[in-house]
């Protein structure tokens, strides 16, 4: 096999894998009537104060009326708070509710567990190798593709 074929197939599997286990591992539990999605939503709203809607759009990467949609049902599901802005209506604040923190701890702990298990597999030289690799991997898609990652920064 060449080299070629190989690399894609190693980051297409890795891809759809860390895809598939991440979905399966945090939607489970309390956690069952929400996406993946929903999850990436509650951590880019983030546990600090209440983001305006259209700065968590930008900080995923989609539409203002995308989000919206699936912050009303995230709202409806106990997860989410919005709050318009008194002075200026257009203007809408998301936050987290209590069960919107745990979501987000969750997601977090599924994370720190992930990269543990994995350092505690490698090396310390392998650990090094691995992240060097993957910053430069990082690098090199943020450079090739940044019209595409606009706001992934």
């Amino acid at each position: 096999m060449n080299a070629d074929k190989t690399l894609n197939d190693i980051l297409v599997k890795l891809f759809n894998d860390l895809m598939e286990i991440e979905e399966k591992c945090l939607i489970s539990g309390e956690f069952m009537n929400i996406s993946g999605n929903d999850m990436h939503i509650i951590e880019a709203i983030g546990l600090d104060e209440p983001k305006r809607m259209s700065e968590v759009a930008a900080r995923m990467n989609v539409t203002t009326g995308t989000l919206t949609k699936a912050v009303e049902a995230l709202e409806q599901k106990g997860y989410v708070n919005r709050c318009r802005n008194d002075r200026d209506k257009r203007v809408v604040r998301v936050s987290l509710t209590d069960s919107g923190v745990r979501a987000y701890e969750h997601h977090a702990r599924f994370h720190s567990n992930m990269i543990h298990d994995i350092k505690e597999s490698l090396s310390d030289q392998e650990s090094e190798i691995l992240i060097g690799t993957l910053g430069k991997l990082v690098k090199f898609f943020q450079k090739k593709y940044e019209p595409y990652l606009k706001n992934k920064k």
